[in-house]
């Protein structure tokens, strides 16, 4: 890559707003967990590390929303917070229970959340 195209990428990381952030970071969790669920076979090993990544971000999303100076509406934080609760059970689901078939609702919320904070 050229030094201005470089340059350019790095400015336009760190230009994001912080729902671009948040949308940016579901989206990878997203793409580490459906790179696992495309070939099971070969990339299952790292199932453990993509969960973990995500329950991070997610623990990250859920405090963030429900904090008592988290200017969401009440509604609004109530419903992140039972979609965490969803997210962290399926999480422990999968760990226990692995299958590449549990991994769709994570990579569907994630798309889906990710998808909502970019508008």
């Amino acid at each position: 890559m050229s030094y201005g195209a470089s340059a350019y990428a790095k400015v336009s990381r760190t230009a994001m707003t912080p729902r671009e952030a948040e949308a940016a970071v579901l989206i990878k969790a997203a793409g580490r967990l459906q790179a696992i669920q495309g070939d099971w076979t070969n990339l299952s090993g790292g199932l453990s590390e993509a969960l973990n990544f995500n329950q991070k971000v997610w623990t990250i999303i859920a405090g963030a929303a429900t904090a008592p100076e988290s200017p969401l509406p009440a509604d609004i934080k109530t419903n992140i917070a039972q979609l965490s609760v969803f997210v962290f059970r399926r999480m422990i689901d999968t760990l226990v229970d692995p299958k590449a078939e549990k991994l769709s609702a994570l990579i569907n919320i994630n798309h889906q959340i990710a998808a909502g904070l970019r508008t």
